[in-house]
């Protein structure tokens, strides 16, 4: 594609898969640790480290099976115990099961419907496409109904992803679960909406995009432009490869919200792709004008900087970067720019 950056040292939306050198690999001149957010993944990392896209994610989030432990305005960090969580919520998607099937099979395993069952999912066993849950020596199927244990496996049988440590949770939560620190979240859809949005994620989770679009822009036909799924739209069109749309919804996302820091961080990695690096770095460098502690911005400045042959300064962002997110997915690669 024309204009787009081909230096791979710089994954522009998904990082590599494949990390060379040691995730503890120390830097000399790395920062000491920044307050905050440190330590805490962002939903693209999340995504990446789950192995799934980002509509799983948000779908996740707005059904509450995943809670992020701190909002800032459209931005999302999640903890360790988060990403344990979406392994195993990862793996039921990886073994056939849609979006909206998960949702409807932990709903009766658990009192508290799916948000419980998805913090306790690691005594969740599987047998084809039946779901149970551990209770000591019993197996429980929906509404609590004594199940044999022929022929069923443990949720993470399969083995962890790589590089993490084995799944530990607590019992049952208590009701609610944990408050995000930042008030400003999603605002929720009406019953009909919310339905639609879920058959969005379902389709764009299988590669449907066109028919995942369509749905999308029904809800903006029904209940007006709203930044949150304009900027859905704006990420599903980027991912069908049509990047002059993506561009223009990005645009329109800020224009409703101006404080859409999502929304102008992808605007940036866009615009790099476009090779327009000058408009890319005014995009990003605003997105950390209002919140510093995004490590993702730091890690698309670095790349743009590069691109721009403006190497020191590239190499403090990296720096900040690793500060703020060392077990993020592109830590190794950080790392290794700057050795």
């Amino acid at each position: 594609m024309a204009g787009k950056v081909t230096d791979d040292r710089f994954p522009l939306r998904e990082p590599t898969r494949e990390h060379s050198g040691s995730a503890s690999a120390a830097v000399a001149d790395e920062p000491a640790g920044l307050p905050g957010v440190h330590r805490l993944h962002s939903a693209a990392m999340m995504a990446e480290l789950l192995g799934v896209p980002a509509a799983a994610l948000r779908h996740w989030v707005r059904g509450g099976l995943l809670a992020p432990v701190r909002r800032s305005g459209s931005l999302e960090w999640f903890d360790f115990p988060q990403l344990v969580v979406g392994r195993h919520l990862a793996r039921l998607l990886a073994g056939g099961l849609s979006l909206r099937e998960i949702d409807a099979k932990l709903a009766g395993l658990a009192p508290g419907g799916a948000t419980a069952a998805a913090r306790v999912a690691e005594r969740i066993v599987t047998d084809g496409r039946r779901l149970s849950i551990r209770d000591g020596e019993r197996l429980l199927g929906a509404g609590g109904q004594l199940q044999f244990s022929f022929y069923t496996e443990p949720l993470e049988s399969p083995g962890r992803p790589r590089g993490g440590p084995p799944a530990i949770l607590p019992g049952w939560p208590p009701d609610g679960g944990p408050e995000p620190l930042v008030a400003g979240g999603p605002q929720p859809a009406s019953d009909e909406a919310a339905e639609i949005l879920d058959l969005a994620d379902d389709l764009e989770a299988a590669g449907e995009f066109a028919e995942a679009a369509e749905a999308l822009r029904a809800v903006l036909q029904a209940q007006g432009p709203t930044a949150p799924v304009m900027f859905m739209l704006a990420e599903l069109l980027y991912r069908a490869g049509d990047l002059t749309a993506a561009r223009e919804r990005y645009y329109a996302t800020i224009e409703i919200d101006a404080d859409h820091l999502q929304a102008r961080a992808s605007l940036g990695c866009l615009l790099m792709e476009l090779g327009e690096h000058e408009l890319a770095l005014a995009a990003l460098e605003g997105v950390l004008r209002q919140e510093p502690e995004y490590a993702d911005a730091h890690w698309h400045v670095a790349a743009v900087l590069t691109a721009l042959g403006r190497e020191p300064e590239a190499r403090h962002h990296l720096r900040t970067f690793l500060a703020l997110a060392p077990d993020s997915p592109w830590a190794a690669a950080a790392r290794e720019r700057l050795r």
